[in-house]
C-alpha cells in the first residue's frame, strides 16, 4: 500500500492541536482503526511519529495564516513474513539381514518389498488467523475523519447553560 496523507487547515492554534496529538491515549481514540497506538518520536510542537499494529506514520504541524496546517500520514506496516513448513523426517531405512557365506552362491528370487503405510502426519496446530490488512480506502477515510474531529469546536461558544 502506498503512503496515505491527508492535509487541512484547521483554525485552532498550534497549541490546542499540539495537545490533542501528543498524548498517547488521545492520538490511539483518534488512530483507532489503525489497532493499538504508541508514540515513538516527538519534536514540540511540530511532529508525532507513531506506530500502530497495521500501520505507522507521524503528524505534522505548521503555523498557516488563520490557524494550523494540519499533515497526517499513514503507511501499512509490513505483514510478518510467514513460517516456511517443517520437513518431513526422512523414512529409516532397515538394514539388510546379513547373508551367509553360502546364500550368496544361491540363487534365490527376490521377494517382494512391501512398504509400510506411511504415518499419517501429525495434525496441523490451529494457527490464529492472519491480520486483516489495511484497506486504503478505509485508511484514507481514517485519517479524513482524524481532521474532522480534531477541528470541531468541543463547546458551544455562545450558548446558555
Amino acid at each position: 500500500m502506498p503512503s496515505l496523507e491527508a492535509k487541512r487547515t484547521l483554525v485552532k492554534s498550534p497549541p490546542e492541536i499540539w495537545a490533542e496529538v501528543s498524548d498517547a491515549g488521545a492520538l490511539a481514540r483518534h488512530l483507532g482503526e489503525f489497532g493499538e497506538i504508541r508514540i515513538t518520536r516527538t519534536q514540540p510542537e511540530s511532529v508525532v511519529e507513531w506506530e500502530g499494529d497495521l500501520a505507522s506514520g507521524c503528524v505534522r504541524l505548521e503555523p498557516s495564516g488563520w490557524g494550523t496546517k494540519v499533515t497526517l500520514t499513514a503507511e501499512a506496516a509490513d505483514p510478518p513474513a510467514p513460517e516456511p513448513e517443517p520437513e518431513p523426517d526422512p523414512e529409516p531405512v532397515a538394514p539388510e539381514a546379513k547373508r551367509s557365506f553360502w546364500s550368496r552362491f544361491r540363487r534365490r528370487r527376490e521377494e517382494p518389498v512391501v512398504e509400510a503405510p506411511a504415518p499419517a502426519p501429525p495434525p496441523a496446530a490451529a494457527a490464529p488467523p492472519p491480520e486483516p490488512a489495511l484497506d486504503p480506502v478505509r485508511a484514507e477515510a481514517a485519517l479524513t475523519t482524524v481532521l474532522d474531529t480534531l477541528g470541531a469546536a468541543h463547546h458551544r461558544p455562545f450558548s446558555r447553560p
